[in-house]
């Protein structure tokens, strides 16, 4: 059955537009409350990145839960990973995440964690949808669920986050730039890159509802950027909103993205003898990362993108490692999902042991080149079914006989189509993305 709310990363659209509304909210907790019931007793956390929204999603969630009688434990503003982190913890039978992750304030979403920290099951997603499109009813007042508050989840996450790395580590000596994104790291970042002895610089961490990825982050390099050359720091470090994405910039200014840090990671892990299976990318990874795998003699498969199907592939193959070049990191040896905070000091741990700056390390990827074109569409009929686009992808694939990639997808966050052309020569590549995305626009007029 195809899902009516929920895309590749829980429910997402713009605040006030259907279903980003108080009374969906409402009708949702209602409706995730009677589902996770029936296994049981239940106990749901409910989390939120900084945007203003989330204080009016969070009440509607909240009277929702209750209604179905589930208890709620209020966690505020917290990573996306850290939601997952304390559901297992605390033993709920679920965590709710209110965010739209890298997207601008006046978006917002709604994603779930299962009790053990994993992404909800398709039956489990299905369920909830069915019961969306049934009367709200309220349990008995005696059974109406409880509210309360979890006040140490930050220093939680934080001690979670530090055991990621071996328990004598210090980064005494390293100077970090952080932008938080004014986003949900905005606190714990910080604490976790000074608590390990890092010298830390921190930019964006002063969230007032409206300014969440607002020029800066893992979507907005530049003041990072800016900032690691001012500051003649060793690296800088850039989180997304909801703290699941991360990117890095080494010492000389230069964007360090996330193929280069899963190809980081999994050969640390390889050369300690403790890489479990190969590597997850996805089909916008770069060919680059499954060359330099190949030479180490890593497995490398694609799944398709988000970090849902990483996810699965990972699953089924009992594999630790994946990601996205976007930033979205899983390293499941210690944690559950995509996790940038845990993904970065993974990266630092890899320096500290090669005795290597970023730059230095990162030589051994090299990346082909890739150009990456959005094409803004009004929804109707997909462009990617035109017989003229499909002609023209065919026509440029073969053209690069077997030297390059073509892949045009639609976006499952927002209205675009993805133009992506990967090949050896830069020129041709971004000449063949311009008449592709070109095309791909005169269609979706």
């Amino acid at each position: 059955m195809s899902k009516k709310y929920f895309g590749t990363d829980g429910i997402r659209g713009r605040v006030g537009e259907y279903p980003i509304t108080p009374d969906f909210m409402l009708k949702l907790g209602w409706a995730a409350g009677m589902a996770f019931r029936k296994m049981g007793a239940c106990k749901v956390l409910v989390g939120k990145d900084t945007r203003i929204s989330g204080y009016m999603f969070e009440s509607a969630l909240e009277a929702g839960l209750t209604s179905a009688g589930a208890d709620v434990m209020l966690l505020g503003p917290m990573p996306t990973p850290a939601i997952a982190y304390l559901a297992r913890t605390f033993q709920a039978e679920a965590g709710i995440v209110i965010s739209a992750s890298h997207n601008p304030h006046d978006d917002n979403g709604i994603k779930f964690f299962s009790g053990r920290g994993t992404k909800l099951p398709d039956e489990l997603e299905l369920m909830i949808e069915e019961l969306l499109d049934t009367p709200m009813t309220v349990v008995e007042s005696s059974k109406i669920g409880k509210v309360s508050r979890i006040n140490d989840a930050s220093g939680r996450y934080i001690e979670f986050c530090k055991s990621s790395v071996p328990t004598n580590t210090s980064f005494a000596g390293l100077k970090i730039v952080i932008d938080c994104a004014h986003g949900a790291t905005y606190k714990v970042a910080p604490s976790v890159f000074r608590e390990l002895g890092a010298d830390v610089v921190v930019l964006s961490a002063q969230p007032n509802g409206l300014n969440i990825n607002d020029n800066c982050g893992s979507t907005h390099m530049g003041p990072l950027q800016a900032a690691v050359l001012a500051e003649q720091a060793d690296l800088g470090i850039a989180f997304d909103g909801d703290g699941d994405r991360v990117l890095m910039v080494d010492h000389t200014g230069a964007i360090v993205d996330g193929d280069e840090l899963i190809f980081i990671i999994a050969r640390d892990l390889h050369e300690r003898g403790k890489l479990q299976g190969g590597v997850v990318g996805t089909l916008m990874s770069n060919l680059g990362l499954e060359l330099a795998l190949a030479d180490l003699g890593i497995p490398f498969v694609r799944a398709n993108v988000g970090d849902r199907y990483v996810i699965a592939e990972l699953l089924e193959r009992n594999w630790q490692v994946g990601g996205e070049n976007s930033g979205h990191v899983v390293c499941f040896n210690h944690t559950t999902t995509g996790d940038a905070i845990i993904a970065a000091l993974q990266v630092l741990m890899s320096l500290k042991t090669r005795g290597e700056g970023l730059a230095q390390t990162r030589q051994s990827l090299r990346k082909c080149p890739q150009v990456l074109i959005n094409v803004r569409f009004g929804g109707g009929d997909s462009p990617l079914e035109h017989p003229a686009v499909k002609e023209a992808s065919k026509r440029v694939t073969e053209a690069m006989a077997g030297r390059g990639r073509v892949l045009l997808r639609k976006s499952g966050t927002e209205p675009l189509v993805r133009v992506m052309v990967e090949g050896e020569d830069e020129t041709q590549v971004r000449g063949y993305a311009e008449e592709l995305a070109k095309l791909v626009t005169e269609v979706s007029a």
